[in-house]
């Protein structure tokens, strides 16, 4: 297969698009693959990395306010389409896939002008405005989550899960608490906000460190690694048990995931397809200043199923963050009954029913 694969910005674009590439090259391992991001992006750090074929465009979004810059935002899409349709025609891909952010949005509307088969992923269950502009072009529309169907045109649609989850759910780990410093034979409770960290939780959790230090359960709190100083400051003065762990980042977080009993986060796309390939029990505390509210919308579709509790960040404190905790730590049977739940959302097999799309396009 020859593909072209566009997806920016943040790392809930990126890591499916990668995913679908992995996936592709173990099953067709002489295919082309030509990656198109954006120069300001994570990508176009991230993806040169991995030993893929790399082009950057210069895009921008829009501003959701009245703005001069959105005139030079205009321009520099009409520009970055004038490019995809060469880049498409040098490259000359079987498909071309979107995965979200700006760029995908000139390289995945030019492949559709040109007539080239079209598919964009949508992660979240609120439709980003990359995606809901592209739905008028492309072949098909994968989604992540069902709620995501009623806002694209019915016929097109089709869903595939996250490509993040398949890629976890495949992970062969050896990882072991001790190379911590922590126990290998306890149960172990992960806090992570993210990989700038969020101080809501941060601060929550720093709230109750006292109290973690007297449970039976292990404790490893990653702050983000902007945050890490100002949390250690904090704390200077407290006592940290040997059943704590404090981090600024974990590196290897797919060795990890599968070690973990309960996981307390936000709720972009990328983690709750980690969590729900896993059967990951979890306290998901959805950020409010992503677009539309999408994080509180994905939670809730855990929660509405028995694979995960909620608590709002206008909510949290120490106590009820250290109660929801409690409560599931403390009830082995609730989390296992929680864990089946989310397996069942978990799509273990999502980059191939992405590809399938593909294969079906190019016949």
């Amino acid at each position: 297969m020859r593909l072209i694969i566009s997806g920016g910005g943040t790392g809930g674009h990126i890591y499916p698009a990668l995913a679908i590439i992995e996936d592709l090259m173990k099953q067709e391992p002489d295919s082309e693959v030509l990656y198109v991001g954006s120069h300001r992006g994570l990508e176009s750090s991230i993806v040169p990395k991995q030993g893929i074929k790399f082009v950057a465009l210069r895009i921008q979004g829009f501003k959701r306010s009245l703005s001069l810059e959105n005139f030079k935002t205009i321009a520099l899409f009409l520009k970055s389409v004038h490019e995809s349709k060469k880049i498409i025609r040098d490259f000359k891909p079987d498909v071309v896939i979107g995965t979200g952010g700006y760029v995908s949005g000139a390289v995945v509307y030019a492949a559709a002008k040109a007539h080239v088969p079209t598919i964009i992923h949508e992660q979240n269950s609120a439709v980003g405005l990359t995606n809901k502009f592209l739905s008028r072009y492309v072949d098909k529309i994968a989604i992540g989550f069902h709620e995501a169907k009623a806002q694209f045109p019915e016929e097109k649609v089709i869903f595939a899960g996250n490509p993040r989850a398949q890629q976890v759910a495949n992970v062969h780990s050896d990882f072991k608490w001790s190379s911590l410093g922590l126990d290998d034979n306890r149960d172990t409770v992960l806090i992570f906000g993210g990989s700038q960290g969020a101080p809501a939780i941060n601060n929550a959790v720093i709230g109750a460190i006292k109290d973690f230090n007297q449970r039976s359960y292990q404790v490893v709190f990653v702050t983000g690694q902007k945050r890490y100083e100002h949390v250690m400051t904090a704390l200077a003065k407290t006592r940290i048990n040997q059943n704590i762990k404090i981090l600024p980042y974990i590196h290897n977080m797919p060795q990890v995931l599968p070690s973990v009993a309960l996981i307390i986060g936000r709720a972009g796309a990328t983690s709750i397809a980690e969590i729900t390939a896993l059967g990951i029990p979890a306290v998901l505390i959805p950020s409010p200043y992503v677009t539309a509210d999408h994080q509180t919308k994905n939670t809730m579709s855990l929660v509405s199923r028995g694979a995960a509790l909620m608590i709002k960040e206008a909510d949290l404190n120490p106590k009820n963050l250290l109660k929801a905790v409690d409560q599931l730590m403390h009830d082995p049977k609730e989390r296992g009954k929680m864990s089946e739940n989310s397996k069942k959302l978990g799509v273990v097999n999502s980059a191939d029913r992405i590809l399938a799309i593909a294969r079906d396009l190019m016949k």
